[in-house]
């Protein structure tokens, strides 16, 4: 699916919860919706912990905020970054706002922003609570998927994921046209309405791919070479 293009992103990583190492799958990933003018990285930087990032904030202008542990168990780091962002939000033209960590305080921040009209852009682990990943616009894990499977395998594990293939199911009946087939040009659309959706998430670069695996559907082309979707009809 096309990105939406966007003038202005604040990149907003939570350094005590995400690895230096995705520095540039992130950045790559956000030139492709806009021009992240705003880079603030926020954390503890007197700890050892943080020592992966020194290089990369230096090397892709990315500007510090010191957060001191001020309490045992409580996360300064999260506190400092939401009241940043909730003066950005009132304070500088932005389009989006990209949130890179794992944990799942961030959720309403994230809906907050929403509110206002931003376009909300997460990375994070895969272990990140879907509660956060729902929330945002697009979410994309940076842990890489497992190693390649075999076809059946991974057509299985797909069928599976039973939020995925209502999704899908859904968003294909609501767009059908009376032949019984949707464009997928059009379940597309309706499944970019849903938050966080990304079939690179799945291990797929396009939305075709993904339905193509998961074996409960078919795809053809008409005589203007679009695709189109429809679910098989059960075998009896």
């Amino acid at each position: 699916m096309p990105h939406e293009k966007m003038n202005n992103i604040a990149l907003l990583i939570d350094a005590d919860n995400a690895s230096a190492k995705f520095i540039q799958k992130i950045l790559t990933e956000l030139a492709s919706h806009g021009k992240v003018n705003i880079r603030k990285a926020y954390g503890n930087w007197t700890s050892s912990n943080l020592n992966g990032w020194e290089a990369i904030i230096q090397d892709h202008a990315i500007q510090p905020i010191q957060q001191y542990d001020l309490t045992k168990g409580k996360n300064a780091t999260d506190i400092a970054l939401t009241i940043d962002a909730m003066d950005i939000l009132y304070t500088k033209n932005v389009d989006a706002f990209c949130i890179v960590s794992s944990d799942c305080d961030f959720t309403p921040l994230v809906t907050r922003l929403l509110s206002d009209g931003k376009v909300v852009i997460g990375f994070g682990q895969r272990k990140t609570p879907s509660v956060f990943v729902n929330a945002c616009s697009t979410f994309l894990f940076l842990d890489e998927e497992s190693k390649s499977k075999p076809k059946d395998e991974k057509e299985s594990e797909l069928q599976n994921n039973k939020q995925l293939i209502k999704l899908l199911k859904n968003s294909i009946v609501t767009t059908k046209e009376e032949n019984g087939w949707s464009f997928l040009s059009k379940v597309g659309k309706l499944i970019s309405n849903h938050a966080s959706f990304d079939s690179r998430n799945y291990g797929f670069s396009r939305l075709k791919d993904l339905i193509d695996a998961v074996g409960l559907f078919d795809i053809k082309r008409d005589e203007k070479k679009n695709f189109l979707v429809k679910i098989k009809n059960k075998r009896t």
